[in-house]
């Protein structure tokens, strides 16, 4: 049950306008400061990705492997992170840099352009957490993440679902747009997904060439090191950015809605939703950095274009005006959302006749389910 019709319409409205005011004034204020972070950051990313991979070049030296994999770990994160995601939401569009505006932007990740532009910034942030509209919501196709996806006994490999794909994030998402779920369950043809695997092919397959053939030959007799080394990076990269997502949208506290409940959305609404759909993370300067300050989930939720280096700044008033309207504002610290999040999978991987009988289930509750659920299905049958 979520907490939309807690406010009153005139409420809702009021509290919408005090959003679209602490907006104005920030895009008001958006200028030389603003360059200078993003430029300061990109200047940052490419010395760090020129020193990783120039160390792999010399990976048979364990130093040498450590430190090139943890400079390119850097590296893809702050790109993907900082820079990718925040530049894609065309939060430095005003400043008319053919490098750093939506449209043109390509970071060093699986995901096309074209395909990220759409299935997040379109569907995520148009329709967040909307159950039946944000794929984001349900677990990407791949997870059970809320009580609205019945139950089935392969949900059972839920928490191995969830490991699998943040090891493997970067094609998760690059594959995300095909929906491949409707395709195993015969509601998609093949023939509708050619366009989105094209876009796989193109972008994945440039990626895994740079990665896994290019830089590694480049190395010479060290290629082995090199490729090893690039698929931790990789390999870092992806539970780190799995893990900033998994904090900012499936705490056990953060709210899903259906479809009816949000018909003719007003844009007030549209914000309220937004922080009822979304959770922060605490960690200090370094973590806000590598996190493309998404640590402020409810912050770019509710303002997707404004640079995210912003948001701490913008968080304390929005705190402020979500108390005075007694709207929740989930924010913990990360190990503590991980944790929540993690919860979750393990619970939601057992039928709801579990926690509806037994709300802290025991290891023999879990232990046993196999064979009380085998019971069930003899008797029903």
């Amino acid at each position: 049950m979520s907490d939309l019709k807690k406010l009153s319409p005139e409420q809702i409205e009021a509290f919408g306008k005090e959003m679209d005011d602490l907006r104005a004034r920030v895009v008001a204020d958006l200028g030389e400061r603003d360059a200078e972070y993003i430029r300061d950051i990109v200047d940052k990313q490419k010395k760090l990705e020129i020193a990783g991979r120039a160390l792999l070049f010399f990976g048979w030296l364990p130093p040498a492997w450590v430190a090139g994999v943890t400079a390119l770990s850097l590296s893809k994160i702050i790109d993907n992170m900082e820079i990718g995601h925040n530049v894609m939401h065309g939060q430095y569009d005003w400043m008319q840099d053919p490098a750093l505006t939506s449209k043109n932007f390509d970071w060093d990740n699986s995901i096309h352009a074209d395909s990220w532009l759409y299935t997040h910034n379109y569907v995520h942030h148009t329709f967040t957490n909307i159950i039946g509209k944000d794929h984001d919501a349900t677990g990407y196709g791949v997870m059970r993440m809320t009580d609205e996806t019945p139950w089935h006994p392969i949900w059972l490999l839920n928490p191995v679902f969830c490991a699998l794909l943040q090891t493997f994030f970067q094609w998760g998402t690059a594959l995300q747009e095909l929906e491949a779920e409707k395709f195993f369950r015969g509601e998609q043809s093949w023939s509708q997904m050619k366009e989105g695997l094209a876009r796989v092919r193109d972008k994945g397959g440039k990626q895994a060439l740079k990665d896994y053939v290019i830089f590694p030959l480049l190395s010479g007799p060290g290629a082995p090191f090199t490729f090893a080394g690039n698929a931790a990076a990789n390999l870092v990269r992806n539970l780190w950015a799995s893990s900033v997502i998994w904090c900012g949208h499936f705490p056990e506290d953060v709210q899903t809605f259906t479809i009816e409940e949000t018909e003719d959305e007003s844009h007030a609404a549209w914000y309220y939703r937004q922080i009822l759909g979304s959770a922060n993370f605490t960690g200090g300067k370094a973590v806000d950095i590598l996190s493309g300050n998404l640590s402020y989930q409810i912050e770019h939720h509710l303002f997707p274009d404004i640079p995210a280096f912003r948001y701490a700044e913008m968080s304390v008033e929005v705190r402020d005006i979500c108390k005075r309207y007694d709207i929740p504002y989930h924010e913990a610290s990360m190990p503590r959302q991980l944790w929540s999040v993690w919860k979750k999978v393990f619970k939601l991987s057992l039928p709801d006749w579990v926690y509806t009988q037994s709300p802290k289930a025991t290891i023999t509750d879990i232990v046993a389910l196999p064979i009380r659920t085998v019971r069930r299905q003899l008797t029903a049958a």
